[in-house]
């Protein structure tokens, strides 16, 4: 059995309004490929070391490969055209603890 997968973003918001565009159309995009959000955008703080220095959001699929179709999906992409455009971001994915 595959591990699911976690996309990681940080994402500095330049334009709120367009950002928020972006939202509303890339949530459907998520749930379509097997995906859901674990975290939207809530307040980070620091333990050790430095925080969040943007608005975090963490994304589950069932699987690298999903996510990876997921963010190829003509779908995504229009709405990444947006986002892009409305803000800046550090985006990385990692692998979960095979069960």
């Amino acid at each position: 059995m595959t591990s699911k997968a976690y996309e990681i973003h940080e994402i500095v918001v330049s334009d709120a309004e367009a950002y928020a565009e972006y939202a509303r159309l890339a949530a459907p995009t998520v749930a379509a490929h097997g995906g859901r959000y674990i975290v939207r955008g809530g307040t980070g703080a620091a333990i050790t070391g430095e925080a969040p220095a943007a608005r975090v959001v963490i994304l589950e699929f069932p699987d690298r490969d999903t996510a990876i179709a997921w963010r190829a999906s003509p779908e995504y992409q229009a709405a990444l055209k947006i986002r892009e455009a409305a803000s800046t971001s550090r985006v990385y994915i990692v692998d979960g603890v095979a069960p």
